[in-house]
């Protein structure tokens, strides 16, 4: 595979190789279906065909005497979740905030939603018997189509019994001042249900230790938090529970919660007594792990003639299931991109009889972002304006949201490379102008930003006899280098090379750590990481300190170097002493420290988010209406880059994905019967490498003093917020037609000849 990829990277020698890279590309590495169990049975989950209504039979007799057959579970012979407590007779609809209850009542909820599930001794076996189970339903008029109910839509309970909820109405500034803009744009941006499609299936399997003692081998993106969310749904001491998820085949938000068919899992081990495996095939995954809502989104904007921004009103509408709230931070950016003095936002929710979304790789942002980012390109070319300098006619100095100072902002230089790189200047202002080989050309750009989170995050780190380094923290690595990332941290303080560092994670029973989401594992774990070998450091240097030949006796912790695992001082260069000469002086085996790092007061003192933009060329065919995008920059400023290589390929994974939601990926839906219709790769369209282009990345890698002790915020998200729109904005120069519902495609270009 040609790499078509290109960085910025002034430190290539510091660069690590993903330090689990080797036992992935060679098949040693293994993921939650691999574990190997003696009298291990297989599960098949059956679904219901139905989008509402009830179950008023379920026939298993003949699935229950197939061969291998251990059990079929449903909510008929459900010996019960302690956790959802007894189901009422008649069954009543759950009110809204109730996270679905599996195999708790006959009520259906969503076409796809698990009825019951099969155990047998092999999975064909498993399969087979699913085949012979016959269910009947009272069907109910469904509602799936958001465009019909959009109408229904409204503030979401929790939002309104909470005041100081983000998504309440916001308004700032004066609500006339539209009416009197020199130029508005008023226009409705639809983004379509797209869903996760990682490579590895979602897969579990569950292991009863004891009648009270559970573990769980589960594709999840946060070990810790899924540990307490099983011991509160089978009342079980949280020391009882253990999670293990070392290795993920990318998840991206479909991991960040424990889902039902894990719960089912769990239960069909307590009922055969035995570990049992369920692997999610495609299709069970457009309906089991959530998705990225169908959201609606309508701005409207007003500037001047000089091209400053008036006023802005965004108001999106997102989809959520009919019974549990999912809210995206959709409308959020909007207030604190630019500087505009009047903004309104207003956010509402659609409840549908289908399945609960979730975050999907920059939730909310992503979303938002290309209504907003399309938006502005059509207000600059209103005013016949380049829009990157209406981007910076608009730059916001501090954030207009909150009235504080940033933490740390380079978005102008940001645009400043980006532009350079990609040779922006060549760009013509009006559509259809640039042609090449016969093909439109277009040039299109977008900003980026994304939220800064950091949370409470534990580490340990040791130091063996040996002199090598064993770091723990229960954080999580869905794809982009974890561990490589924290290796390089304990590498650079500790003075060890990388070889010789073991960084263990994915497991509930090391120190605690968040889940890997919102771009918040290297803010962080990170600072962790940082503090605990700092910490370390400085303990074996005290152990130096009071051995006889004095050279560590009197220097300053800052007056010691360390290479290759050997103290120096400033005073005696020429001398060093090793980690295992010190623990060996001191008869010790090892030495261990374990820290936390949280926020401190600093997040109310400053505003915090990643900045970056994007930079795109497309060619469009005339004849066919087809869209290539030939050629990406993009320039991101997050922090300190901790290192290169894996934070290149997050920057690359952000622009396919980016790339994938502007042009190929929606979920269809007959109506119907409330169903998807897109249910393998054969129909939902995902990109493959032939359509990725170069892809140059850059970043401006200053470190954010104020936002931790590495200096390093969030890369994973910012990385696809704003490409559709980058994208979108590039095809509208190429043709004159503005595509405000994703994706772009060949029939939506050809309503009208291009």
């Amino acid at each position: 595979m040609t790499d078509k990829s290109q960085s910025t990277n002034p430190e290539p020698d510091l660069s690590f190789d993903r330090v689990d890279g080797h036992v992935k590309v060679t098949g040693a590495a293994t993921y939650s279906a691999e574990y190997p169990f003696d009298h291990l049975a297989h599960a098949v989950l059956i679904t219901s065909t139905i989008a509402k209504g009830k179950i008023t039979s379920i026939e298993t007799k003949l699935a229950g005497q197939a061969p291998g057959v251990l059990a079929v579970v449903s909510h008929l012979n459900n010996p019960g979740i302690p956790g959802y407590g007894i189901a009422k007779q008649p069954a009543e609809r759950a009110p809204m905030g109730t996270a679905f209850r599996i195999f708790y009542d006959g009520l259906i909820y969503f076409d796809g939603q698990p009825v019951a599930m099969v155990v047998a001794e092999t999975f064909e076996q498993a399969v087979h018997a699913a085949s012979l189970v016959h269910i009947d339903y009272e069907v109910e008029v469904h509602q799936t189509n958001f465009e019909a109910n959009l109408p229904k839509a409204t503030i979401a309970p929790s939002v309104q019994k909470n005041k100081n909820s983000p998504f309440q109405d916001y308004d700032r500034g004066n609500a006339e001042a539209m009416t009197n803009a020199d130029v508005k744009i008023n226009a409705t941006y639809i983004i379509p249900t797209q869903h996760h499609q990682p490579l590895e299936p979602h897969a579990i399997i569950a292991v009863w230790e004891a009648d009270d003692r559970l573990t769980v081998y589960d594709k999840n993106q946060g070990v810790k938090s899924a540990q307490g969310n099983l011991a509160q749904i089978f009342k079980l001491p949280r020391e009882n529970v253990k999670v293990i998820s070392k290795f993920i085949g990318g998840a991206f938000g479909s991991g960040i919660r424990v889902w039902p068919h894990t719960i089912a899992t769990v239960l069909a081990a307590k009922i055969v007594k035995r570990p049992v495996k369920l692997v999610l095939g495609r299709e069970l995954m457009f309906t089991s792990v959530g998705y990225r809502p169908y959201t609606v989104q309508k701005i409207e904007i007003g500037a001047t003639k000089e091209g400053k921004l008036s006023a802005i009103t965004h108001e999106g509408t997102g989809q959520t299931s009919a019974y549990e709230e999912h809210l995206e931070r959709t409308i959020l950016a909007t207030r604190a991109m630019y500087a505009c003095p009047n903004v309104s936002t207003r956010y509402r929710l659609l409840n549908l009889d289908v399945n609960t979304p979730t975050w999907m790789r920059g939730p909310g942002d992503a979303t938002g972002m290309f209504a907003l980012e399309s938006a502005l390109d059509e207000v600059a070319f209103a005013l016949q304006l380049d829009p990157l300098e209406l981007r910076l006619r608009n730059h916001a100095d501090s954030d207009p949201e909150r009235n504080l100072q940033w933490s740390a902002k380079s978005l102008k230089e940001c645009y400043e490379m980006g532009a350079q790189k990609f040779g922006w200047k060549n760009r013509s202002l009006q559509p259809r102008s640039m042609k090449l080989g016969g093909m439109l050309v277009g040039y299109g750009m977008a900003s980026s930003l994304y939220g800064f989170h950091r949370h409470p995050s534990k580490a340990k780190a040791i130091i063996l006899a040996n002199g090598s380094v064993v770091v723990q923290s229960a954080t999580m690595d869905i794809g982009p280098g974890t561990g490589t990332a924290m290796t390089r941290i304990a590498a650079k303080i500790l003075g060890v090379q990388a070889k010789k560092i073991r960084f263990d994670l994915g497991d509930s029973s090391l120190p605690d750590a968040p889940g890997q989401n919102g771009s918040s594992t290297i803010p962080s774990v990170g600072s962790a990481v940082h503090v605990a070998c700092e910490s370390l450091k400085n303990k074996i240097i005290a152990l130096a300190a009071s051995m006889p030949d004095g050279d560590f006796s009197k220097p300053d912790p800052s007056e010691i170097s360390i290479k290759n695992g050997v103290l120096y001082a400033s005073s005696n260069a020429e001398k060093g002493l090793s980690y295992v000469d010190i623990l060996k002086f001191h008869n010790l085996p090892q030495l261990e420290v374990t820290e936390e790092s949280k926020s401190g007061p600093e997040r109310d003192q400053f505003s915090m988010y990643s900045f970056g933009c994007h930079f795109v060329e497309v060619h469009v065919s005339p004849v066919t209406s087809e869209v290539r995008v030939k050629r990406v920059v993009t320039c991101a400023d997050v922090g300190k880059i901790i290192n290169y290589k894996t934070a290149r390929s997050q920057s690359i994974g952000g622009i396919v994905g980016g790339i994938g939601m502007a042009l190929m990926e929606a979920s269809v839906m007959d109506h119907r019967r409330g169903r998807y219709l897109t249910r393998d790769f054969a129909s939902y369209h995902i990109p493959v490498h032939a359509d990725i282009p170069q892809i140059d990345v850059l970043y401006i890698d200053k470190p954010d003093v104020h936002v931790n002790p590495i200096g390093s915020k969030g890369l994973g998200e910012i990385a696809i917020v704003g490409v559709a729109a980058a994208v979108a904005n590039a095809v509208f120069h190429a043709t004159g037609k503005r595509v405000r519902e994703l994706p772009i495609t060949v029939s939506k270009l050809t309503d009208d000849e291009i």
